[in-house]
């Protein structure tokens, strides 16, 4: 598709920039690859490769917007695209981000209605930086262009950019989990959420649970017209545990629109993870973790970030509970817990940090002999290349958040454990959950899940292990980050050809 001269065909709309911004010793900024090289971000950015001259656009902080316009950088790679930043005073930032999206939006969304606190929440903001990301995409994008828009933190933008441009096609992708409408409905604005996304041509979930929470929300609170319900993907377990969806409802039709709606999860990247299983830096990790955290002993590995949904607490008391049955595992097993610590300024955060390390330190207190301590805890940004030497080296990894969009960890352990064996806990309440058939589920919230699980992945028969391990990289095999970008692409291009 041919567009106007310093326009764009495609554009995304995302908070996070497609590489961390550095300067070197002379000054001079420099653009490098985000500590991950898996995921999300370099998916993204290698759309530009067969989509030329796109615009990806996010935000940077700047000590004053007076005098401050719209950054635009031309980007080399992967690809030529054209890197847009809006500008956000310091005050901006910490509304739009820190407080209402982590203090209104988050707990909502993880079904933690008792951490929602509106009173700080100011709308105002939240609407004019959303406004400002739909200003830039309609200078941007060329005519009849995709919008591609990422995140809670961005409901508002597909309306603006709807008022302006009625040309341009508009998905949005839920990162997170939507809830339930009664817990959704919590929040002031639900109606104006709900509106602004039902301006767009393509809404898609990781999972049909939240495709379902949401067409029951459009239904309930603006009365969209729901379509028939079809039977899920495969790719998707039907029945049998709590986020299991058996159908989901594929359009909705508001104010004389029709809304595509898709479940498709973010997947991972095993090719990449398989070729740095072999990388000589991995290697030397996973020596050093067998010598110095290992030494014949059962990992079981948890990596995660602090926060209270991520269930780090529950798992902890899980471990000490196993330890005070099973004293024939003392000096046998030990427990490392990855647990990155939260950006500063967020007391929630603080709070569950220092809980989770007093937790910890309590547990070693109680069990620690002279030659074994049962638990090490790092709240560091582990390098990649160190984590894919984690899960070669741990014979469990055990995932329980209380709530989780989805959970890459899981998929990423899978995918590092490719035709050996190994053990994946998991709790029911990941997305992930409905994908990795294979995992020993449990339930966070209750002891004796919890305990039941851990135990039966402690004593698993090796040829189990393969097998679960075998069904379970399959999955994440089959379908990756780059199939989960293609899904909804493909769709827009191809529904909206002339």
């Amino acid at each position: 598709m041919k567009v106007e001269d310093g326009k764009s065909n495609f554009v995304i709309l995302y908070h996070r920039t497609p590489y961390e911004e550095t300067f070197n010793n002379s000054g001079e900024r420099e653009w490098k690859d985000h500590k991950s090289p898996n995921g999300i971000i370099p998916t993204l950015r290698n759309l530009f490769l067969s989509k030329r001259d796109g615009t990806w656009i996010a935000w940077r902080q700047v000590e004053e917007i007076k005098g401050n316009k719209d950054e635009r950088i031309e980007m080399n790679k992967p690809a030529k695209f054209t890197l847009r930043r809006i500008p956000l005073e310091e005050e901006e930032v910490t509304s739009f981000y820190h407080v209402t999206s982590k203090e209104s939006f988050w707990p909502i969304l993880h079904t933690f209605p008792t951490y929602f606190d509106v009173n700080n929440a100011d709308w105002k903001i939240f609407e004019e930086v959303n406004r400002r990301f739909a200003n830039a995409a309609c200078i941007e994008a060329g005519k009849n262009a995709i919008v591609w828009v990422h995140d809670y933190n961005l409901w508002l933008a597909p309306a603006f950019i709807r008022l302006q441009r009625p040309d341009l096609k508009i998905a949005f992708f839920h990162h997170t989990p939507f809830p339930g409408n009664d817990v959704f409905a919590i929040l002031p604005w639900r109606h104006q959420i709900i509106e602004s996304l039902l301006s767009c041509d393509l809404v898609g979930f990781h999972i049909p649970r939240y495709t379902e929470n949401f067409a029951r929300a459009a239904n309930s609170l603006v009365g969209a017209t729901r379509g028939p319900k079809k039977p899920v993907d495969d790719k998707f377990i039907a029945v049998g545990s709590a986020l299991t969806e058996p159908k989901d409802t594929p359009w909705l039709s508001h104010a004389g629109k029709k809304i595509a709606l898709i479940s498709s999860p973010v997947g991972t990247s095993p090719d990449v993870i398989q070729k740095l299983i072999n990388d000589p830096k991995v290697q030397r990790y996973s020596q050093e973790i067998k010598d110095g955290t290992k030494k014949g002993r059962k990992l079981i590995l948890s990596a995660s970030r602090v926060d209270y949904t991520k269930g780090n607490e529950e798992l902890l008391l899980a471990f000490e509970r196993l330890l005070e049955k099973r004293k024939d595992l003392h000096g046998e097993v030990v427990l490392m817990i990855s647990c990155v610590a939260a950006a500063s300024g967020m007391k929630i955060y603080e709070d569950t940090q220092r809980s989770i390390e007093e937790m910890a330190g309590r547990i070693n207190g109680r069990f620690s002999l002279i030659d074994w301590v049962p638990i090490r805890i790092s709240t560091r940004r582990i390098p990649y290349e160190e984590m894919i030497a984690w899960f070669i080296e741990a014979d469990i990894c055990w995932i329980t958040p209380l709530r989780d969009g989805l959970n890459l960890v899981a998929k990423e352990y899978a995918a590092a454990r490719k035709g050996r064996d190994g053990v994946l806990v998991l709790s029911e309440f990941t997305g992930a959950s409905v994908l990795l058939n294979g995992a020993v589920l449990t339930n966070p919230y209750s002891h004796r899940r919890m305990d039941e699980a851990i135990e039966e992945a402690i004593s698993m028969k090796e040829e189990e292990q393969i097998l679960r391990m075998k069904s379970m990289t399959s999955a994440v095999e089959s379908y990756t980050v780059k199939n989960w970008a293609d899904d909804q692409i493909k769709y827009l291009e191809g529904s909206h050809d002339s």
